[in-house]
């Protein structure tokens, strides 16, 4: 488990992280987003006991990263965004050096470092320099080396960069699997990502906490923030959106260009279709179809982190 709490980060006058509070328990994939420069891999950082926080406390199963550092890193796999691997190496050879570093070693680690290079896919390529590799299989060593002591927690920045779409799909299985037991902290650019792989997401922006919230429950925060939701109904023929405007809670109605569908903006909190649907028969159109829309996670993305930036 990682419990976060009001975590700092200044640079002089600037504040990269601004008083931001979570927690991610076992068995969790947590989404971890926001734009450039949000303050994503300075709180990693800190977790990690890379870089001393200004205020607050990281704690790694039960460990004070500003007391604990070496035990807390003892716990934690890393692999950050710009993978850093020694290219003159083998692939083998590596991750023993690692595991070495971990203080692993005999036929304990040689046995550790057969089964990941199966389990990351890198059976073909265990015996080529790592150099010779292409930047996917690179990443794959580098989710490897995150994963030679067993850690509890997972720290991934972008773990899927330079994948082929079969690849992708590959590790997002890994991942899946490797957060059945451990603490999954999942940062990426690539929003889709985190509807195929997470439970969770927290979203900061200009360093401050924008969300936490179950994915799955994402469109109706981004809908609430935008202070309205869209209905799509589509008729058997054009009608006249007049009514429509007339109740309550309906602020535009606009007619696609093909057919007679019409999206249909109301403010957020509310429910229209029952009132549409009534509408509907005492008007006489005959009803083909109504759902409400769910935003895309960019939209909210996009509504969450716009025009957050301190005063």
């Amino acid at each position: 488990m990682v419990e976060i709490q009001h975590l700092t980060k200044t640079f002089g006058s600037q504040v990269a992280v601004d008083d931001i509070s979570f927690s991610v328990g076992k068995g969790e994939i947590l989404g971890f987003l926001g734009p450039n420069g949000a303050g994503k891999s300075t709180t990693m950082k800190m977790a990690l006991g890379y870089l001393p926080p200004s205020a607050g406390t990281v704690v790694v199963e039960g460990f004070d990263v500003r007391t604990a550092p070496l035990e807390v890193r003892r716990r934690v796999g890393y692999l950050p965004e710009h993978n850093p691997l020694y290219l003159d190496m083998y692939v083998h050879e590596y991750l023993e050096f690692i595991g070495l570093v971990h203080g692993l070693g005999g036929s304990g680690l040689r046995q550790r470092v057969r089964q990941l290079v199966e389990r990351v896919g890198l059976g073909r390529e265990q015996n080529k320099l790592i150099g010779a590799l292409s930047k996917g299989y690179r990443q794959r060593v580098g989710l490897a080396q995150a994963l030679i002591h067993d850690p509890g927690v997972l720290i991934l920045d972008e773990p899927t960069t330079g994948l082929d779409p079969n690849q992708i799909g590959e590790i997002r299985q890994l991942i899946r699997e490797l957060g059945q037991d451990k603490t999954v902290i999942f940062s990426t650019h690539i929003l889709p990502e985190v509807a195929a792989l997470c439970s969770r997401a927290v979203i900061i922006s200009h360093g401050r906490l924008v969300t936490d919230s179950p994915v799955a429950e994402l469109g109706a925060r981004g809908a609430r923030a935008a202070g309205e939701t869209v209905i799509r109904a589509e008729f058997e023929q054009p009608i006249d959106a007049a009514p429509l405007l007339a109740l309550a809670g309906i602020l535009a109605v606009e007619a696609e260009a093909v057919g007679a569908a019409y999206r249909i903006r109301a403010r957020a909190g509310s429910d229209q279709r029952g009132a549409i649907s009534r509408l509907a028969a005492a008007q006489g159109w005959v009803l083909l179809g109504l759902r409400q829309e769910e935003q895309s996670l960019e939209q909210v993305f996009q509504q969450l982190t716009e025009g957050k930036k301190k005063a």
